[in-house]
């Protein structure tokens, strides 16, 4: 799953994407965190399953994107999600900006645009220095077969590796 924009919240962060609101750049930070741990109990649950979770951005992305901004400092957009359950893996799909805006849709959500989009992969870089999180990186620009063959090895592999591991808590 990703940003849950069924939510009160969801719907408040949908409307700002959606540039339909405008919200102040720290309150909008602060509500995709609180998307994201509305959604902890249910992640938790699953994971005590044993069923794997899956998601789409996460807190990366949204600390990423904020202080990409450039009046944030990373400490500071990391701080919300501290806490947040820790991904065993976390999976890169490197594609080039010039490449990635000629995907469908690209332009039409707040932030999508090339220069900016070149702030928040620097700011992705910075991320990955981060050596207590598994960071690997996939090409992006491969056939979609190649692509779905390397994800499930390097998700197998991981799986396999963090079998009986306790859940670990983010950026603690």
């Amino acid at each position: 799953f990703r940003a849950d924009r069924t939510t009160e919240i969801g719907q408040l962060i949908s409307s700002y994407l959606g540039r339909e609101k405008n919200l102040e750049d720290h309150t909008i930070h602060l509500l995709f965190s609180a998307n994201r741990w509305e959604h902890v109990p249910m992640m938790k649950e699953k994971l005590h399953q044993g069923i794997t979770v899956v998601v789409d951005r996460y807190a990366f992305s949204g600390v990423a994107f904020t202080s990409a901004k450039g009046n944030f400092g990373l400490d500071w957009c990391k701080q919300p999600d501290v806490g947040l359950p820790k991904p065993d893996l976390i999976l890169f799909l490197q594609l080039n900006p010039e490449a990635a805006a000629e995907r469908g849709n690209f332009g039409q959500e707040r932030y999508e645009t090339s220069s900016f989009q070149e702030k928040v992969l620097q700011s992705f870089y910075c991320l990955m220095e981060d050596k207590t999180l598994n960071w690997k990186t996939v090409d992006a620009s491969q056939s979609i077969e190649d692509l779905h063959r390397e994800i499930k090895s390097i998700a197998k592999e991981t799986m396999q590796e963090v079998q009986n591991k306790p859940l670990g808590e983010l950026w603690k």
